[in-house]
C-alpha cells in the first residue's frame, strides 16, 4: 500500500513527533531554517548525501532498521529519482527493466498496484 507521503510532509511530521517548532529545531541542530522549511514544504528535494540523510534521520530520532528509517530514506531516493542502496545489487538491477517494460504495458489502476505490493510482501 502506498504511502502517499512525500519526504518533505513526513520529514516535518517526525520533527512535530519530537514537540519541536521548525525553528526549535534548526536553532537545537544548527540548521538553516530556510531550507529546511523549503525541503519540508517540497521546495527543495530531500538531500542526496547519504550522510547528511542519516544525520537527518539521527536528530529526527528514527531509529535505524525501523520500518520509519527506511521510509524516510526510501522517500528521499523515490524524489530524487534514485533506488534505495538495497536495491542496487547487481540481480537486482539486471531485473529492474524487464519490471518497467512489463508495468508501462500495464493500466496499472491504484487497486491493481496496491495488489502487486501485497504481493511483493508477503513474498
Amino acid at each position: 500500500m502506498a504511502t502517499g507521503r512525500s519526504f518533505g510532509s513526513f520529514f516535518k511530521e517526525k520533527r512535530i513527533e519530537l514537540s519541536l517548532t521548525l525553528r526549535q529545531f534548526c536553532e537545537k541542530y544548527n540548521l538553516d531554517a530556510g531550507n529546511i522549511s523549503k525541503m519540508e514544504r517540497g521546495i527543495f528535494p530531500p538531500p542526496k548525501s547519504e550522510g547528511l540523510l542519516k544525520k537527518y534521520a539521527k536528530l529526527l530520532n528514527l531509529k535505524e532498521g525501523t520500518d520509519d528509517w527506511y521510509l524516510f530514506f526510501d522517500l528521499a531516493a523515490a524524489e530524487t529519482g534514485r533506488f534505495p542502496r538495497e536495491l542496487m545489487e547487481k540481480d537486482v538491477l539486471k531485473r529492474m527493466p524487464l519490471l518497467f517494460r512489463t508495468l508501462r504495458g500495464k493500466k496499472l489502476t491504484k487497486e491493481k498496484l496496491d495488489k502487486l505490493i501485497r504481493i511483493i510482501k508477503e513474498s
